[in-house]
């Protein structure tokens, strides 16, 4: 049996109770499961797979080319790696055309 106690997990409930508190709230960018790995282990909260996957792992000049489904297969690694921060994704560029109930449907 290990002496470690599981960290809990964070959702917007824990994060709002942060706040309430004056607590800082921590929050770093991965684009991949190794990455995530490390970076959920340190302990931080949020992790963001943003957009910028589309400069830094695809050597694009700007964020405009990549598109949801390498946004989507970004975001599994990070969740697979994750087990206590809360992961945050970023849609892509016009992926939502200005409209927020298309931006809220989940399709594949």
């Amino acid at each position: 049996m290990s002496v470690h106690k599981k960290a809990k997990r964070v959702t917007t409930q824990v994060l709002l109770d942060m706040k309430s508190r004056g607590e800082k709230i921590s929050m770093l960018t991965s684009y991949d499961y190794s990455m995530a790995k490390i970076v959920d282990q340190a302990g931080i909260d949020i992790i963001l797979v943003g957009d910028s996957a589309s400069n830094v792992m695809a050597g694009h000049e700007t964020t405009l080319p990549i598109t949801l489904d390498q946004m989507i297969y970004h975001a599994a690694s990070v969740i697979r790696a994750a087990e206590r921060s809360l992961v945050v994704v970023d849609l892509p560029f016009g992926s939502y055309q200005g409209n927020s109930r298309q931006a809220l449907r989940f399709s594949y």
